[in-house]
């Protein structure tokens, strides 16, 4: 081993990050063979004829470097699905790029717009990669807080926007608002009518949108998503953000995309090309091929809803107080009601207690705030086999 007192040390550009919250508890579930709620990915199989096309791909010798911006037939695919869904057609040869998965595209819009000293409003609880990326570009991370909303006993019910505070902290200095609908982590989702309060909030402004619409499938109750792409003068201004490895369950592909107007997508792409170039060559051509049945996502809210279902009658056989989950594949619950002393604790002491002690792995939503914020909620990830969530239940009704 190299000594440390060898190697020169430098300014770290990320003096306050850490290992996040997601890596420390999928570490205390493995250590303990606890049931793993809290990072956000399915322990079922995708569908094997994806596997299947991609293999296809590959012995089609389709297995060098794509175009910078994507394949053209993934592209293509795109722009159709987001046409017929939402009834704007971005151009797919100079508005849409494929992105090596959300985070990605997140980073990579970020960078292409923000300069040093640009604002840049957050809605917390955020998902973590947003303060990080916007530090990278030398802006300045302004946040507001979602609204809690409490029941008479003083319990989490629900959360909504805060839209007097995002009025107070937009102005001249703000390059960019980052939405995410469905919500990571409270499972909120946005309205026709907050995408309207939205631009009509933003008209004067020269403010742009990264919209993270990666959970854009996972919409329940008979709701239909409302994306930025159905809101011409949101959609003018807009960095729309998905992610096939949510739709499809490969999260470990790391395969998503970018759509925007021309103009900024000609400066997401000059970003784009220097700190990924481009994405793996089979698996694009595998989801183009895949992507052309649209059943594979328009199928996805049942699908999700029958877990989410299953996941809160169980819950419902316990004393945690339930927030309402109309989409993403996460539930979130207070804590706070069970009549036990560690009830008491701090949402992260809790959920370590949990993971350690019950068996159940969650995530605490104040790991979402840059400052921890205490609200008594954690989040539990509903998206596993139906015997995983069973065995999950069981553990915490027992509490």
């Amino acid at each position: 081993m190299i000594s440390p007192n060898l190697t020169p040390s430098f300014p770290s550009r990320l003096p306050q990050v850490g290992t996040t919250i997601f890596t420390v508890m999928s570490a205390l579930a493995t250590k303990h063979q606890a049931i793993n709620l809290g990072q956000g990915f399915p322990d079922f199989p995708c569908d094997r004829d994806l596997i299947a096309k991609v293999n296809e791909a590959m012995l089609a010798d389709h297995n060098q470097y794509p175009p910078m911006i994507g394949v053209a037939e993934l592209r293509h695919g795109v722009s159709q699905k987001i046409q017929n869904l939402y009834g704007h057609h971005y151009d797919p040869d100079s508005e849409i790029t494929i992105t090596a998965g959300g985070t990605q595209g997140i980073l990579t819009a970020i960078l292409s717009c923000v300069s040093p000293g640009d604002e840049v409003v957050i809605i917390e609880p955020a998902y973590d990669s947003y303060r990080p990326s916007i530090e990278l570009a030398g802006g300045k991370t302004i946040a507001v807080s979602l609204e809690l909303v409490r029941d008479q006993h003083g319990h989490v019910s629900s959360y909504s926007i805060p839209w007097n505070a995002l009025a107070k902290v937009i102005h001249a200095k703000t390059r960019l608002l980052i939405i995410n609908t469905p919500h990571n982590p409270t499972g909120m989702v946005w309205q026709k009518a907050d995408l309207d309060r939205l631009a009509k909030l933003l008209k004067d402004t020269s403010t742009l949108v990264l919209s993270d619409e990666v959970y854009e499938h996972m919409v329940f109750d008979g709701a239909h998503h409302h994306s930025v792409a159905s809101h011409p003068e949101l959609a003018a201004r807009s960095f729309l953000i998905s992610s096939f490895g949510k739709t499809y369950h490969v999260t470990g592909w790391k395969v998503g995309y970018v759509a925007a107007p021309i103009s900024l997508t000609a400066e997401f792409r000059k970003v784009h090309q220097f700190n990924v170039f481009t994405v793996n060559t089979p698996m694009q051509y595998g989801l183009a091929a895949y992507l052309f049945d649209p059943s594979h996502y328009l199928n996805l809210p049942t699908f999700y809803q029958a877990k989410r279902d299953f996941f809160r009658a169980g819950l419902e056989q316990t004393q945690f107080k339930l927030l309402p989950t109309p989409g993403t594949y996460f539930q979130s619950v207070d804590y706070t009601a069970l009549s036990i002393p560690e009830a008491k604790l701090p949402e992260a002491d809790f959920c370590k207690w949990l993971t350690t002690e019950v068996g159940v792995a969650a995530i605490p939503v104040s790991a979402f705030y840059e400052q921890a914020t205490e609200s008594g909620v954690i989040r539990f990830c509903f998206a596993k086999q139906e015997q995983t969530l069973t065995t999950a239940l069981q553990r915490l009704q027992a509490l």
